[in-house]
């Protein structure tokens, strides 16, 4: 893995990582909320045989540490922009998973430019329009008990026939985070609200959801395939929030086959 800095205009610096074939196709992973580029451990092999892989740490995450703000999908999808310049191929394939979707959602309309084409997994278009995880899901998450969370984030990521340890998980949260930039990461996705941009969206568009996830309802899958022209859906039945990882096999094919076009 080829560790690089990126330095936004306010001199915030990003952790950004480069694997994979050097003459493949760029395709840049964003990963979920309070996560940094550890969120790929599992899926990320299977793209590096076929794409030069690029992430980034959020602000607040990983490598990527400085003053917490008010950070928002735009703006952070202003560093998934300026991580992509840097790269120096352009335009890219994007895939975006959970918070990473609204933020790849966020840089597909406002910088159409570096976008060649889309995927977008058990997301959310946010705002008024978009289907909410129940109060039930939301008192659970809420839990103060530390185990009782965690056995919660086993349930609504893998089904039961998942073969591994909770603590296994790369998917569950970045563990070097302050209270702080876990706040401030949970206001970016609550703040979201992609619904009037997405019918700008113009580059091929892949729509993936797990039907049986509770963290991020599926049916926000066909609002933001109704509201970003020409895009398809794929809903894969049973998954649940982690489905991309558990079902990998299965997602990240279609998720190949996109690249093609």
């Amino acid at each position: 893995m080829t560790p690089a800095t990126v330095t936004a205009p306010d001199g915030f610096g990003l952790s950004v990582q480069v694997t994979g074939r050097e003459d493949g196709p760029v395709l840049l992973l964003l990963p979920g909320q309070a996560n940094s580029h550890a969120w790929w451990t599992e899926t990320r092999p299977a793209f590096e045989e076929r794409c030069r892989v690029v992430t980034f740490d959020y602000r607040g995450t990983g490598g990527s540490r400085g003053p917490v703000e008010r950070w928002t999908t735009a703006s952070f999808a202003d560093d998934a922009a300026r991580v992509i310049a840097a790269v120096g191929d352009e335009p890219v394939a994007v895939y975006g998973t959970s918070m990473g979707g609204r933020v790849a959602q966020v840089l597909a309309a406002e910088h159409p430019e570096r976008v060649r084409c889309l995927a977008l997994a058990c997301t959310s278009p946010g705002g008024p329009h978009a289907h909410e995880r129940g109060t039930d899901v939301r008192r659970e998450l809420a839990d103060p008990d530390p185990a009782k969370r965690r056995a919660t984030l086993r349930r609504l990521f893998y089904t039961d026939a998942w073969p591994h340890r909770p603590e296994d998980s790369h998917l569950f949260g970045d563990p070097t985070m302050t209270t702080d930039e876990s706040r401030a990461h949970l206001r970016v996705s609550a703040r979201h609200d992609a619904w009037d941009l997405l019918p700008s969206i113009a580059c091929p568009t892949l729509v993936l959801h797990g039907t049986d996830d509770l963290m991020v309802p599926g049916d926000n899958a066909a609002l933001i395939a109704q509201r970003i022209p020409g895009a398809t859906t794929y809903l894969h039945e049973g998954g649940r929030h982690g489905f991309f990882e558990e079902f990998a096999g299965d997602v990240t094919a279609r998720v190949l086959d996109l690249l093609e076009h």
